[in-house]
């Protein structure tokens, strides 16, 4: 973004995109939330398919469990002056035989940094899932059980976490350090960021 490209023009472009239309099962429908005003960035892998038919990221029972995680309500996680919401992949990438695909790789290095470099508010980034964390943190662990609980190696501007999916339940019930040590400090951390705008 330029002084001559102001951020709605931006975000326009963005949202026109058609680079990966020719691997895209449903066509191409990028799905994000940006402000240059964010505090946190939401910094996810892609949408998946109820996200791609409401047009709005996390619009699932995965977007309920994160919005409890980081202890905000939908209108504070939807209003895109303090949160921002940028997957990898902006796309819905389709179905494969265990879940979603992961998200294109052309969409990163065409959009990634002109979006992340006018955030200039950022305070928190919360990182989820194994693509997001290869390309946020350059110290990932081999995998991402790995890197979530190492958390406190990123602490307090960037936060690994695990997909909120449904899926991970079993990863959930496995690690019981996840509820009762990160979740806490990942609320206070968030409510620490938005200050009186929480209110």
């Amino acid at each position: 973004m330029t002084a001559k490209q102001p951020a709605a023009t931006l975000l326009n472009d963005v949202r026109g995109c058609t680079l990966c239309a020719a691997h895209l099962p449903l066509g191409p429908k990028p799905i994000l939330q940006w402000h240059p005003a964010a505090r946190i960035l939401i910094a996810g892998q892609a949408p998946g398919r109820k996200a791609h038919d409401a047009g709005v990221p996390f619009a699932d029972a995965s977007g309920e469990r994160l919005r409890q995680w980081l202890g905000l309500t939908a209108e504070q996680f939807y209003n895109p002056q303090l949160v921002a919401i940028l997957p990898m992949g902006f796309c819905f990438p389709g179905t494969g035989k265990s879940g979603d695909l992961p998200p294109r790789p052309e969409c990163a290095p065409a959009w990634r940094q002109t979006l992340l470099k006018p955030l200039k508010q950022l305070q928190l980034t919360v990182v989820i899932g194994q693509y997001a964390q290869a390309y946020h943190l350059p110290t990932a662990k081999s995998s991402v059980t790995d890197t979530v609980a190492s958390w406190q190696d990123y602490w307090p501007d960037i936060i690994p976490l695990p997909h909120p999916s449904p899926r991970n339940n079993i990863w959930l019930k496995r690690n019981p350090w996840f509820a009762e040590q990160l979740l806490p400090k990942l609320q206070a951390r968030v409510k620490q960021v938005l200050l009186l705008k929480l209110q």
